[in-house]
This record gives C-alpha cells, sequence and structure tokens, in this order.
C-alpha cells in the first residue's frame, strides 16, 4: 500500500510546524489532528494542506 507524506497546517496561526504520512485508501478526506504549538504554548488543531 502506498503512503502519502502530508504537511500540517496550524488552524490558528497558519504555521506548517509538522509534517506526517497517511494512507491514501483508507482516509480520503483531509486530516486533522491535535498538535503541540510551540509558539502558543498550547495544543491546537492541524489540518492537512495540498
Amino acid at each position: 500500500m502506498a503512503r502519502e507524506i502530508i504537511i500540517l497546517q496550524c488552524t490558528e496561526t497558519g504555521e506548517r510546524t509538522y509534517s506526517s504520512t497517511k494512507s491514501k485508501t483508507n482516509t480520503p478526506g483531509r486530516l486533522e489532528k491535535k498538535k503541540y504549538n510551540p509558539k502558543v504554548r498550547k495544543h491546537t488543531l492541524y489540518r492537512e494542506t495540498r
């Protein structure tokens, strides 16, 4: 199975701090994760960018 490298962008600050991988077949939509943002010093929502 092929995995795709994606970049995660913060919804609050717009920073692209994290990267991750996802399966192309199991998750057709955009991935969302809660990750730590060091700039605002709290966990925020990160969304996949294309």
